[in-house]
């Protein structure tokens, strides 16, 4: 068992335990690195490509929930761009609640990988420097979407 995968089974039931509820309210080279070093049963990516508060709040929730459920049985890409970049952002250029950040970074350091748009990035003149370290830059989050989905993953839009 790897120490990543210890520490995210801790953080499960410390979840359960504590509070009942989650905190967090083509296969080409690019996408190796979405989980751990195995694969999981389930798969699933998100689509985040709106900056609203609520709708961001309701996809890391969900995220959060799928996470608690099948703990290491899961993999998830929370694929970001459009307008969604901003939550990714060091200094989002939208406002995006500091607490959405937070549990966005919680997710990320439990397992869940967010996959962040270069084309979106381009267009409003960001770098990696940018954005947060956890984050992947991927070519094109559609095209990301996409790949994934004929990995097998099952995708989610709100």
């Amino acid at each position: 068992m790897t120490i990543k995968k210890l520490g995210r089974r801790r953080f499960l039931q410390y979840l359960a335990v504590s509070t009942g509820t989650a905190v967090f309210g083509s296969a080409d080279a690019h996408h190796t690195d979405t989980h751990f070093e195995d694969d999981s049963k389930h798969h699933i990516v998100y689509q985040l490509n709106k900056a609203d508060p609520t709708y961001i709040s309701h996809i890391l929730f969900s995220a959060g929930e799928i996470l608690r459920k099948y703990g290491d049985d899961v993999e998830i890409v929370i694929a970001v761009f459009a307008e969604g970049i901003h939550l990714l952002g060091k200094h989002p250029l939208r406002p995006i609640p500091p607490e959405l950040q937070q549990r966005a970074s919680s997710l990320a350091a439990y397992g869940i990988a967010f996959h962040a748009c270069n084309n979106t990035m381009q267009a409003i003149h960001w770098t990696k420097k940018d954005i947060v370290d956890y984050a992947k830059i991927v070519p094109i989050g559609v095209d990301d979407i996409m790949l994934l989905q004929e990995k097998g993953f099952s995708y989610i839009s709100w």
